[in-house]
């Protein structure tokens, strides 16, 4: 699967049923080329005035489903 497409998927989490963000860039290792993380683009519905933070990284072992339409992770 290509980063373009896991940017066009929401990311959910499996605990409450929110919508955390989109995909906007993926982490991964030099040695073997696997995943370490992916960097999500915080939803504007968490995104807060007194929150500076925009992104937010789901470590690879967080995922737990990968759908046609969204990400499964939990958090």
């Amino acid at each position: 699967m290509r980063l373009s497409e896991l940017q066009r998927k929401d990311i959910v989490n499996i605990n409450d049923g929110r919508i955390i963000g989109r995909v906007i860039d993926a982490d991964i290792s030099e040695k073997d080329g696997s995943l370490i993380c992916l960097v999500i683009e915080k939803s504007k519905y968490l995104r807060n005035i007194f929150s500076t933070e925009s992104e937010v990284t789901i470590k690879f072992d967080q995922i737990k489903k990968l759908g046609s339409d969204v990400i499964l992770i939990e958090i």
